[in-house]
C-alpha cells in the first residue's frame, strides 16, 4: 500500500469528479453554497470510506453473483445513517441538501470504487483508498461551491446559519453572474475545472514528447 500514490490519485491523477466524470448529478446541483458542497462532500466520505472497509473485510465470504446487490445494501445502511445524523445535528444542511443525500446510495463514485478496488484489496487499503477518494471528491465540491456561490450569489457562507441564510455580502449585488447559481452555470464551472485538469495532467506528457 502506497498512501502517498493513493492520496495523489484521489486528489489529482483519479479524482473522481475531473478525471474519472463520476456523480455528475449531486456535482451540479448541491455546489451553489460553500455549505452544500461540505456537508456532501464529507457525507460521501463517510460513508465511502466505511462502505469500503465493510466491504473489502466481507468479500472472501459473499458469492460473486449477489456482490453488487451487497455493495447496495451496505451502502444503503451507512447512507441512512448519515441522513439520520445530519437531520439531528445540523438540520440546516439536510434541510438544503434534500433528497440528494439518500441518492449516494446510488451514487456511481461509491459503487465505483466497491466494484474497482475495496471488493479486490484488503480493509487497511481500501480505507485509505476510500479517504483519499472523498477528499478528491470534497475537495472539487468546495471549489465548485465558493466559485459559483461568489461569482453568482456575490455571497459566502449561505446555509451557515440555518437553511434560509444568506451568507455574507462580499460582491454588490448588480455585480454577480445570476445564471451561475442556475444547472448551466455548473456545467460551465465543471467544464472549466474538467478542462483545467486535463491540461495540467497532459501537459508533463506533451512536454516529454516535444522534447524527444
Amino acid at each position: 500500500m502506497n498512501f502517498g500514490k493513493q492520496f495523489k490519485e484521489g486528489l489529482i491523477t483519479n479524482n473522481p469528479v475531473l478525471v474519472q466524470v463520476l456523480g455528475m448529478c449531486s456535482t451540479m446541483a448541491i455546489t451553489t453554497s460553500f455549505m452544500n458542497g461540505l456537508g456532501m462532500g464529507i457525507s460521501v466520505l463517510i460513508i465511502l470510506t466505511a462502505s469500503n472497509v465493510v466491504i473489502s473485510a466481507i468479500r472472501k465470504i459473499v458469492p460473486d453473483k449477489i456482490r453488487i446487490a451487497m455493495f447496495i445494501v451496505v451502502i444503503a445502511g451507512f447512507v441512512t445513517c448519515v441522513d439520520l445524523a445530519l437531520q439531528a445535528f445540523v438540520p440546516a444542511v439536510a434541510e438544503s441538501l434534500g433528497v440528494f443525500i439518500p441518492l449516494i446510495v446510488v451514487n456511481c463514485i461509491i459503487l465505483g470504487r466497491a466494484e474497482s478496488f475495496s471488493y479486490k484489496n484488503g480493509v487497511l487499503a481500501s480505507a485509505v483508498d476510500g479517504v483519499c477518494q472523498g477528499i478528491g471528491y470534497t475537495a472539487v465540491l468546495m471549489v465548485m461551491s465558493i466559485v459559483r456561490e461568489f461569482l453568482g450569489a456575490g455571497t459566502f457562507g449561505a446555509g451557515l446559519l440555518g437553511a434560509e441564510a444568506k451568507g455574507i455580502r462580499i460582491l454588490p449585488s448588480q455585480f454577480p453572474v445570476g445564471m451561475l447559481t442556475l444547472p448551466v452555470g455548473g456545467f460551465l464551472v465543471l467544464g472549466v475545472l474538467i478542462a483545467a485538469m486535463q491540461w495540467a495532467l497532459n501537459r508533463p506528457k506533451k512536454k516529454k514528447e516535444e522534447s524527444k
